[in-house]
């Protein structure tokens, strides 16, 4: 198993932390619209707009910079196995972060497909990528 495990879930959470925050704002400034034209019903699908932004923070960040705010704390880089990192590849490996319960079950797939010392999340495999310890 990689040596870093509890650093990637640090940097999960404090990635969490941001996405929340973002959320809060992005609520407090489309709450007054929403009010404001009674459309309350819209906040039903609050959970949809909570997943794409979530994909969509992973996805650029890992796509254009190989990292995010917390794998960047922690000094983690996200690399393609084959070639360079791009966006495609980013916005596959992290599918599964779309509500995040999907996110157990690609850890628990892939380390059960995993030989031991190289386990690592199924969708990962799939994308070609792997989280390294930043120089």
């Amino acid at each position: 198993m990689q040596e870093f495990w509890g650093e990637r879930l640090a940097a999960l959470i404090v990635d969490a932390i941001f996405i929340t925050l973002l959320m809060w704002v992005v609520t407090a400034i489309l709450y007054p619209l929403i009010a404001w034209v009674n459309l309350y019903s819209i906040l039903n699908y609050w959970v949809i707009l909570w997943g794409v932004l979530i994909l969509l923070y992973f996805t650029v960040m890992e796509g254009k910079w190989s990292t995010t705010l917390g794998k960047g704390l922690f000094k983690l880089k996200v690399h393609a196995v084959d070639g360079t990192m791009n966006y495609k590849k980013a916005f596959l490996r992290n599918i599964s972060k779309f509500l995040w319960i999907p996110l157990v079950v690609d850890i628990a797939i892939g380390f059960s497909r995993g030989e031991t010392g190289t386990r690592k999340r199924y969708l990962d495999q799939f994308a070609g990528t792997t989280v390294v310890k930043a120089e």
